[in-house]
C-alpha cells in the first residue's frame, strides 16, 4: 500500500476582490469543506497559464465554479475541457461544480447556455430521480434535499449517454453522471452560508439578499456527497 496520491482542486478563475476579501477564493472553500492538510492536495489555475495535471499523478480532481461563462469559450476554458476529455478516457475520478459542471458537459458533447428559466440563487430544493438510488456515490443521500446555488447559465441538454440524476424547479440538470468516476453538479457542496451571503452581496440589492438568506440552515447532503467523491477515491489511491 502507498500513501494516497493528492487531490487536484482545479481554480477556474478567482472570485471579484469584493468575495475574496471577505471568504477567500474557490480553493479554500474546497480544502475547508474537506478538511485537507498540506501534501493532500494541489492547486492548478489554468486560467493563469498553468499545465492541468496529469491523470497518473493525482488521486481525482475537482473543477471548481466561476464567474466566467462557458460561451464565452476563453482559452484557459477550451483547454481544460480538451483536458477534461482526456482524463475522462484515462478514468479519472473528476467532479465538477457549477462552472466545472457545465464545463464537462460542454468537453462531453453537451450544450450550455443561459438558464431561460433566469438566475437560481440561494438555498434551493432539489429531488433525486430512480437513477440516483442505483448509483454508487447517490445512493446513500436522501432524495429531496436543499443547497447553494447561484448561476446564469445551465446544461440545457447533457452529453449523449449522460444520466441527469437530479433537478429543481429551475434547473433540469443538477446533477449528471457521464462515467463511473466522472460526474458535476450545479450546486455548491463546498458552499456555507458565508461564502453564498459574499457571493449574493457582490451582485444582489440588500433588500434580495435580506429575502433569499432569511432562515435558512447550513445544508448537510451537498456536504456530505463532496465528502464521501474524495474519501472514496482517496481510498481508491492508497489501494493501488
Amino acid at each position: 500500500m502507498r500513501s494516497s496520491l493528492p487531490l487536484a482542486i482545479i481554480q477556474l478563475e478567482a472570485p471579484p476582490e469584493a468575495v475574496s476579501n471577505l471568504v477567500g477564493e474557490q480553493q479554500h472553500w474546497f480544502i475547508a469543506a474537506l478538511g485537507l492538510k498540506p501534501g493532500e492536495y494541489s492547486v492548478v489555475r489554468p486560467d493563469l497559464g498553468e499545465a492541468l495535471p496529469e491523470p497518473g499523478t493525482v488521486s481525482a480532481a475537482i473543477l471548481s465554479g466561476s464567474w466566467a461563462m462557458v460561451t464565452d469559450h476563453a482559452e484557459w476554458s477550451e483547454r481544460t475541457a480538451a483536458w477534461i476529455r482526456s482524463a475522462v478516457e484515462q478514468a479519472l475520478p473528476l467532479l465538477g461544480v457549477c462552472y466545472g459542471h457545465q464545463l464537462m458537459a460542454y468537453a462531453l458533447g453537451g450544450v450550455v447556455d443561459d438558464n431561460p428559466r433566469g438566475w437560481e440563487r440561494g438555498l434551493q430544493q432539489l429531488e433525486m430521480n430512480e437513477n440516483a438510488q442505483h448509483d454508487p456515490l447517490l445512493n446513500v443521500l436522501p432524495v429531496h434535499f436543499s443547497a447553494w446555488l447561484s448561476h446564469r447559465q445551465s446544461v440545457i441538454q447533457p452529453p449523449p449517454g449522460a444520466q441527469v440524476l437530479a433537478a429543481s424547479a429551475l434547473e433540469e440538470c443538477q446533477i449528471i453522471r457521464y462515467t463511473p468516476q466522472a460526474l458535476s453538479v450545479q450546486f455548491h457542496p463546498e458552499f456555507t452560508g458565508q461564502i453564498m451571503t459574499a457571493c449574493l452581496q457582490n451582485s444582489q440589492s440588500s433588500e434580495a439578499l435580506s429575502s433569499l438568506m432569511v432562515h435558512q440552515q447550513e445544508p448537510g447532503t451537498p456536504l456530505q456527497l463532496l465528502q464521501d467523491f474524495w474519501q472514496q477515491h482517496r481510498q481508491l489511491s492508497k489501494l493501488a
